[in-house]
């Protein structure tokens, strides 16, 4: 059957059987029933229940949020077209042109999966966080306990909610006020190019009203280039990491790429390795067998 003419679970179903679990970051071991993603798999990617995703595929569970379709076509790592084919067969409008897109081409996806030593995100336009990979979740917590709207970084730095609450302290070396300027100024700018995302009008309306910082730098802020920068994370297990953040923008997608290094043979290289094997969890500090450290 055409894919042009399948349901929204048959969608989900063809294309979860078409990506490599290898471009999703998966390790493939043993002998595996499918050709293409396991469901528990797909409902990790979206973050989504495996049970919701099993009703969807079987056409159990209608009208899924514009959310779920957006996160499930960056999962199923789809083209443009595709991703508007999915929204029609949801019974939704895909994303108008003039709007912020949360579209990450799967290049950008393979890129972060496979620079897994690396923690790198990806913002919109927006500066909301529409994927990341392993060690982003290592270093930073994982994005996937935040509600999808509440993962933006301007809400994390000047809201009260979710996002705000799960931001591990962070010191810039260029200051804070600096670099909470650069994000006022990138909200200024992208309200210049979409004017009539939504969206992107009600989150500035609502800091603008609920932040009397971000109504200052609103009103003081300009065009501000990104530079590279330092920054002091606090991790909770790992103590201090003082790391290179450099952002990289995606040509012709309109996104922010955040990368997070250390030098290598330095205390800070060592700690991300660590996250990298731990996966950001505790360590036990007592020995394990033959006095070798356990992790938990």
């Amino acid at each position: 059957m055409a894919a042009a003419r399948l349901g929204f679970g048959e969608l989900l179903r063809t294309w979860r059987d078409r990506l490599s679990p290898l471009d999703a970051g998966f390790a493939v071991t043993g002998t595996r029933r499918a050709p293409g993603l396991r469901r528990e798999e797909l409902a990790q990617l979206a973050s989504l229940s495996v049970d919701y995703l099993l009703r969807l595929e079987q056409g159990r569970a209608v009208n899924p949020s514009p959310q779920v379709v957006a996160a499930l076509a960056r999962a199923l790592q789809l083209s443009r077209a595709e991703r508007d084919q999915l929204y029609r067969s949801a019974g939704q409008l895909p994303p108008r042109d003039g709007t912020i897109s949360d579209h990450v081409p799967a290049g950008i996806q393979r890129l972060t999966t496979r620079l897994g030593d690396i923690p790198i995100g990806v913002f919109t336009a927006d500066w909301s966080l529409v994927w990341w990979n392993s060690m982003w979740k290592a270093l930073h917590g994982d994005p996937a306990g935040i509600p999808a709207p509440e993962r933006n970084l301007a809400l994390a730095l000047f809201g009260h909610g979710a996002a705000r609450a799960a931001m591990r302290p962070t010191r810039s070396e260029r200051g804070d006020e600096a670099f909470a300027a650069s994000i006022v100024a990138d909200l200024k700018d992208a309200l210049t190019r979409y004017p009539t995302d939504a969206h992107l009008n009600r989150l500035v309306q609502d800091l603008r009203q609920g932040s009397r910082d971000f109504a200052q730098l609103w009103a003081t802020a300009t065009t501000a280039q990104h530079v590279a920068d330092r920054k002091t994370i606090i991790h909770p297990e790992v103590g201090e990491l003082l790391l290179d953040c450099d952002v990289l923008l995606v040509p012709g997608a309109d996104l922010y790429m955040v990368t997070y290094t250390a030098a290598a043979t330095t205390s800070d290289a060592g700690k991300l390795e660590l996250l990298r094997v731990t996966g950001g969890r505790a360590v036990q500090t007592g020995p394990g067998e033959d006095g070798v450290p356990t992790f938990t």
